[in-house]
């Protein structure tokens, strides 16, 4: 990459004026408490807006993407930068512009341009002993460890290491808000312009101060620090979410069951005062025996009309692995209720499943573990449609699950054979159509399957609808339900992989013609 000497400032400022704006961004999609308060006050206006929202996530990376390749041109710049300051002293010619303009201030006078002073010091000395330098050395450090940390790689099996490095994001701002506070870019101050005119005195730089010339030495300043108007706020803001985060950490939290499921799956049964949620919502947890400083996302699986809230661990982790042991999970007698861990809550909040009842027809695909707002959705359904007799406007719900393993299936299947026998009862079976999919097998479990296939309930789920093996064809599923109900919005949720994602969101668009519509949701936790 060659930088032309003449346009390298620029090159330079441009990229910094960018990273203020995205500077000022990056914080605001990690404010959950006021994505909240947001997504609640535009529902009513704008549903399409609400659901802009929810990829708060996703616009989060993206804002920090162009923060990294700005920070690096930024950088590149100014490197060309320091080269051209440090041979504007090496080449000590009076005929030289750029040596006239270096000697400009090596008095007393302050007035300087060229912030190496002298030909006998080292670029980088300067680099690294200047406010800007350090700073500079400081933010790109931080941002680097930010980055690479933040790979998906790193999330899923060493999350400690991304959310601790996370956090230097701190250091980061800092660094950020004092970056500018040595002045080193500098120009020509305003008073100077009016006696020393750099159109008429570019070239007449021979005769600048003389009697008879009409252009003064000119006289030159550093432009002020502004990062600081662009970030502040954002930092207010996130400062005053923090708060919030805290004042609701201390809020009394109790533990009424705790579940140990076979498929290395936890239950927590939870009630706290005042706690209100709708289907699909999730809250960050911690637990301070394992971590005082660790907050994890976690679906709720109850539904609002219980008396208390549910959320479905995994245990994939060493911090979920220390709340397992912390619930008693590995021991076989059962756990005094005193001696379970305490735990804090920061939520709920709003997320693309809770719009589930703004459609007559929906379609749930759940892969593995995915399944868990949909759990919330379905006992929702169950209580207002078949235990209360309730209308409501949703009229048709077809479930998709795909799971990897037979175990992932234990935990979900007592709710859906619940379902299944309370909707034959009420006669209301054709509300619900809900169809399993194993994409991966054994062969001594393919056998076993064979052998039991003919029997009234499946031999895995226990459920009268059998399990299908492989993966949907989705052409054919969308297909169908398009033949089926014509003139209809169909509300598609997904909570999976982003693979699965961006298939159902091109058969949305495919299938979206005529009176018929597809309006695609994802989770994005």
């Amino acid at each position: 990459v060659m930088v032309p000497k003449e346009q390298a400032l620029s090159w330079a400022r441009a990229p910094a004026a960018c990273l203020n704006f995205n500077c000022m961004l990056i914080l605001l999609p990690v404010c959950r408490n006021l994505l909240s308060f947001l997504r609640g006050s535009i529902q009513f206006c704008s549903r399409t807006a609400a659901r802009q929202l929810d990829r708060n996530l996703t616009f989060h990376k993206l804002v920090a993407y162009m923060i990294a390749f700005h920070t690096a041109v930024h950088i590149i710049a100014h490197l060309f930068n320091f080269e051209f300051f440090m041979d504007a002293q090496l080449n000590r010619n009076s005929s030289f512009l750029p040596f006239v303009l270096s000697e400009i201030g090596t008095d007393d006078n302050a007035s300087f341009l060229n912030p190496i002073r002298s030909n006998e010091t080292n670029p980088t000395i300067v680099m690294f002993t200047t406010i800007a330098g350090v700073t500079g050395v400081v933010i790109t450090l931080a941002l680097i460890l930010i980055i690479t940390s933040s790979m998906e790689v790193i999330r899923r099996s060493y999350f400690e290491v991304f959310w601790y490095t996370h956090h230097l994001f701190i250091i980061f701002f800092i660094g950020l808000v004092f970056h500018g506070y040595g002045r080193i870019v500098r120009g020509q101050t305003a008073g100077s312009q009016q006696t020393n005119k750099p159109h008429l005195c570019a070239d007449r730089f021979e005769d600048w101060g003389k009697n008879e010339s009409d252009c003064a030495v000119p006289e030159f300043a550093g432009n002020p620090p502004g990062t600081w108007k662009w970030v502040l706020g954002p930092m207010i803001l996130y400062v005053c979410e923090r708060l919030v985060r805290i004042y609701r950490s201390h809020q009394k939290v109790v533990i009424t069951k705790v579940v140990m499921h076979p498929s290395k799956t936890l239950e927590l049964q939870m009630r706290k005062k005042g706690f209100h949620m709708e289907v699909g919502q999730y809250v960050f947890i911690q637990c301070p025996s394992v971590s005082r400083h660790e907050w994890h996302p976690f679906t709720l699986t109850s539904a609002p009309e219980e008396d208390y809230f549910s959320a479905h661990i995994r245990i994939v982790g060493d911090w979920t692995q220390a709340l397992y042991e912390a619930c008693g999970g590995d021991k076989t007698e059962t756990q005094e209720a005193w001696k379970l861990p305490k735990v804090a809550i920061d939520g709920p909040f709003g997320t693309a499943s809770e719009d589930v009842f703004r459609y007559e027809v929906v379609m749930l695909v759940g892969a593995g573990i995915g399944v868990t707002p949909f759990a919330s959705i379905l006992k929702s359904v169950w209580y207002k449609r078949i235990q209360n007799n309730q209308e409501v406007f949703t009229k048709k719900i077809y479930f998709y699950w795909l799971c990897p393993e037979t175990e992932a299936f234990e935990w979900f299947a007592d709710l859906l054979q619940s379902l299944e026998r309370q909707m034959a009862e009420k006669d209301v079976a054709n509300f619900l159509s809900y169809n399993i999919y194993l994409t991966r097998w054994k062969e001594t479990e393919a056998a076993h399957f064979r052998v039991h296939h003919e029997a009234e309930n499946d031999p895995i789920t226990g459920l009268k609808q059998k399990t299908l093996y492989g993966k949907p064809n989705w052409d054919n599923e969308f297909t169908n339900i398009a033949s089926k109900h014509p003139g209809t919005k169909v509300g598609v949720f997904l909570c999976g992989p982003p693979q699965l994602g961006k298939s159902l969101e091109k058969q949305c668009l495919s299938h979206t013609e005529g009176d018929v519509k597809f309006i695609f949701n994802k989770e994005n936790f």
